[in-house]
């Protein structure tokens, strides 16, 4: 008789990040594993690095990470004490789940420091999805008051730029306190502070550093906050100053960003005796994480390894695979020191920090350039000998980083060429220099010998290394460094468009016109992986509008998978505004709408600007302007310029036969007829067209991508030039034309383009790029090569039919108008469709008809 031994039972507490990886790491060295999660929140596990993307889309479940297997037990319960000698983990529901192993991946909280009054209504931290939906209420009811609201965050950090990057999306007027003298003082040195307090600055947020909160108190004015601020904050162990400056704020709202603290309370509620804890908090483990009782291990951020807890998600990465080789009986390596360098994008201003940023190390000597009229800063910091590469730190400009953080350690030839605004010579240090001990992926921990391993095992692009390697999955800094060292290895790399499509861009716009499916679920279930990203959404989103404009970009579904600009159907400045570009087809515009436009201009205090495009830009304008300003357009008979598209932008003209002695043919005519038919098209990139009534090209059209020159026999139609950093004549495509013949011809060209183009590519490097060039599109635009003309005219015919202008038609639609704050909220809304009534003695709005209101749909959004 056989008796069987069940195989060993792994319990994880904590559902977060940490706890995910533990558990799928486990899975992946026995795929059968026994395994329990004990998850205190009420959702899935998420991704908490992301968490302020959860501010564009109000969508859960696009921050979820992977499911587990079906085998894999998941328990919501709070775990509350564990019972060492039973191998038990009780819960607050009554249950008692046993153990062989168990791993505390329990994680940390939000410290809020003792400050009197923050446990006040209106105070919160930017800790969960929880906090960010208790932002977004209290925000929204302050907006309902008819006040524009304002924000407070305490903490200078990291998660204190996100927190009010948040409330900016929001709508909320952020000021950031912190003691500091410097934002981000861990990461940035004192110049790069300065820098980049400057450029957060521009953008509309208030900046308070070396700056303390006295107390925080209920206003006695109106039902929000106020902070009482003093200045400066006095140096550890120096006495207060004793007349120190005190200021108070008024505000709506104060978030906490002022660090975390391990949720280390299961050691203490362990028996018969407690697990130890380091002296500063956290479940003490040796370097295999391992406690002091051989059957219970601590990962993640409530782990103190040999007495030190880490915040960061790469670390935490690091233990749980750790104890995964532990508990499968591998040989697993014992936790080293991680690095600690970051990368963000904070607010639109790039920064960076690696290795010794503060240059500590004995003989250090720090490289600086520090470029204020680009607004760039880079430091690096050599040894003594000038040679090997200890640390460094970028603000404004971080492209160098992935080069730079691998070589720490190493000697870097030439490093002023790295450094921003240092000359012109491009950095000495190419992706082959480095050795295979340097690290790629510092969140995996992937070093280049990994890569280059996985690439001789047969890994050949970017999509097969982040499955193998885990490389480029978490922060995604590294992706970059991934196609260039495939490029080094000497692999031809497929054309996937991410990781969550191994299609091109041209095989999933066929995809998309074969199948009809405009749902993006249903799209990515059907021919993708996961949930998508920052890429595949917005490039869905512009092949589902491209092939079916009936649809407008904000319908249900579609509106959370633009940028910030479609989503909003206007450009977003630097100083967090919008401008509008109302149409001028070939420029034209009468006095009447010229009136319209400076009454707009004076009316809402917005910056007018002529552009080369021959249009009006009007910047300044907050997101609740936005309808307001379009209804007016709208009723003068303008309409959206689409500026904020990839998509036409306008046709440019010059004054043709009808005031020009030269003119050959009638430019402006035409440029209005063509301004008008490709109006709306999405595409892969912007487009711009010009057109020029003779061959002195007043309109610049072999500038644009579509240039048409009046000739004396009819039209030259020249395709793919554009202006920029790169700048390309346009090259003639066939010359002599009609017009009907002309016509046809651009709606050939376009549809081509659209439909083969990669993401992003200008039809300049698109021509480039295409097997036989200018040739072979040639022979398919003007010889219908491959029998598709009358295809491409007749997509072109539906574009044109069903065109509608985007700004009108978020006018007609209550649900879309819910999208901009003062539609919906504002008592002062001119909106004859917004009723109001009183609710505690103020004036707030009533639901609108047909519109459900248990569910709130967010106002505004990145």
């Amino acid at each position: 008789m056989t008796t069987t031994t069940a195989a060993p039972h792994t319990v994880i507490v904590g559902f977060g990040m940490v706890g995910h990886r533990t558990a799928t790491e486990l899975l992946d060295r026995d795929p059968n594993a026994r395994i329990t999660v004990i998850s205190g929140e009420k959702c899935h596990a998420y991704d908490r690095v992301a968490l302020s993307s959860y501010v564009s889309s109000w969508d859960r479940s696009l921050l979820e990470m992977s499911d587990l297997p079906e085998h894999v037990d998941i328990v919501h319960a709070q775990a509350t004490g564990i019972d060492r000698d039973a191998r038990t983990v009780g819960c607050d529901n009554g249950d008692f789940v046993s153990y062989d192993h168990l791993v505390l991946a329990t994680g940390s909280y939000a410290w809020v420091p003792p400050i009197p009054g923050h446990d006040l209504p209106g105070c919160t931290v930017y800790r969960t999805l929880d906090d960010l939906d208790d932002i977004r209420r209290i925000i929204e009811d302050a907006r309902s008051t008819g006040r524009e609201p304002v924000g407070a965050v305490i903490g200078g950090g990291l998660l204190g730029l996100e927190a009010a990057n948040a409330l900016k999306l929001l709508g909320a007027k952020p000021h950031i306190i912190e003691r500091s003298p410097r934002l981000m003082p861990i990461q940035v040195d004192a110049d790069g502070g300065v820098l980049l307090a400057e450029k957060i600055n521009e953008l509309g947020v208030e900046i308070h550093v070396d700056t303390g909160t006295e107390h925080i108190a209920e206003s006695a004015e109106r039902d929000n906050l106020t902070l009482t601020l003093s200045s400066p904050v006095p140096a550890p162990g120096q006495p207060a100053p004793t007349d120190p400056t005190i200021a108070e704020l008024t505000v709506d709202v104060v978030v906490f960003a002022t660090g975390v603290r391990p949720i280390d309370a299961l050691a203490d509620n362990a028996t018969p005796e407690p697990l130890p804890k380091a002296p500063r908090g956290g479940i003490l483990t040796d370097r295999l994480c391992q406690t002091t009782d051989p059957h219970i291990s601590a990962v993640g951020e409530c782990a103190a390894v040999d007495g030190v807890c880490y915040g960061l998600v790469a670390p935490g990465y690091t233990t749980a695979e750790i104890v995964a080789d532990r508990i499968t009986g591998r040989t697993a390596t014992a936790f080293e020191n991680p690095d600690m360098s970051t990368k963000l994008k904070l607010l639109g201003v790039d920064v960076a920090s690696f290795g010794d940023a503060h240059a500590t190390t004995e003989g250090a000597r720090p490289l600086t350039v520090n470029d204020p009229v680009n607004g760039t800063y880079g430091k690096l910091v050599m040894d003594r000998t000038g040679s090997t590469l200890l640390g460094g730190v970028l603000v404004g400009d971080a492209q160098a980083y992935a080069m730079l953080r691998p070589m720490v350690g190493e000697d870097l030839p030439n490093p002023m060429s790295f450094l921003t605004a240092a000359g012109g010579d491009a950095p000495a240090v190419g992706v082959s220099a480095l050795p295979d001990a340097a690290q790629i992926c510092s969140c995996n921990a992937v070093t280049k010998g990994d890569i280059r391993e996985a690439i001789t095992d047969g890994a050949c692009s970017v999509a097969d290394l982040k499955t193998c390697t885990r490389a480029g999955t978490s922060c995604g800094s590294c992706v970059g460094l991934l196609g260039q060292l495939l490029d080094a290895e000497g692999v031809e790399q497929d054309k996937s468009l991410c990781a969550h499509f191994r299609q091109s861009r041209e095989e999933l716009f066929q995809c998309a016109a074969a199948t009809r499916i405009r749902d993006f679920p249903r799209f990515i279930r059907r021919f993708g992986t996961g949930h998508g990203c920052e890429i595949c959404k917005p490039t869905m989103a512009s092949i589902f509008a491209t092939l079916d404009t009936s649809h407008h970009v904000l319908d249900d579904g579609h509106a959370a998978l633009q940028d910030s600009n479609d989503r909003f159907l206007a450009n977003i400045q630097r100083n967090g505004s919008y401008s509008v570009v109302p149409r001028m087809p070939g420029g034209q515009v009468t006095p009447e709408q010229l009136i319209v436009v400076g009454e707009i201009a004076r009316d809402f205090d917005l910056y007018v600007k002529v552009t080369g495009a021959q249009r009006i830009d009007m910047f300044g304008a907050r997101v609740d302007q936005l309808p307001d300003i379009w209804r007016r357009l709208v009723d003068a008979g303008m309409e959206s310029g689409q500026a904020y598209g990839k998509s036409l932008r306008a046709v440019k003209s010059c004054v043709g036969t009808d005031w020009c002695r030269y003119g050959q043919q009638d430019s402006v005519r035409l440029a209005v007829d063509l301004e008008l038919r490709y109006r709306g098209l999405r595409s892969p990139h912007k487009l711009k067209m010009g057109v020029s009534g003779c061959a002195r090209e007043c309109a610049e059209a072999r500038g644009k991508d579509i240039g048409v020159i009046a000739t004396e026999h009819g039209w030259n139609l020249y395709v793919a030039g554009n202006g920029g950093a790169t700048p390309r004549h346009a090259e003639l495509l066939a010359a002599d034309l009609d017009e009907e013949t002309l016509i046809s011809y651009i709606d050939r060209f376009l549809g081509f383009y659209v439909r083969t183009a990669d993401r992003l590519q200008r039809t300049a490097a698109w021509v480039e790029a295409t097997e036989g060039g200018l040739d072979h599109i040639r022979e398919v635009v003007c010889e219908d090569s491959l029998g598709i003309a009358a295809d491409l005219e007749e997509f072109m015919a539906r574009h044109v039919e069903d065109y509608t202008d985007e700004w009108a038609a978020v006018l007609e639609d209550p649900e879309k108008l819910r999208r901009f704050v003062s539609f919906v909220n504002s008592p002062d809304s001119p909106d004859p469709t917004i009723r109001f009534g009183q609710q505690d003695g103020r004036k707030v709005p009533l639901p609108l008809p047909g519109i459900r209101t248990a569910s709130p749909t967010p106002t505004t959004a990145a």
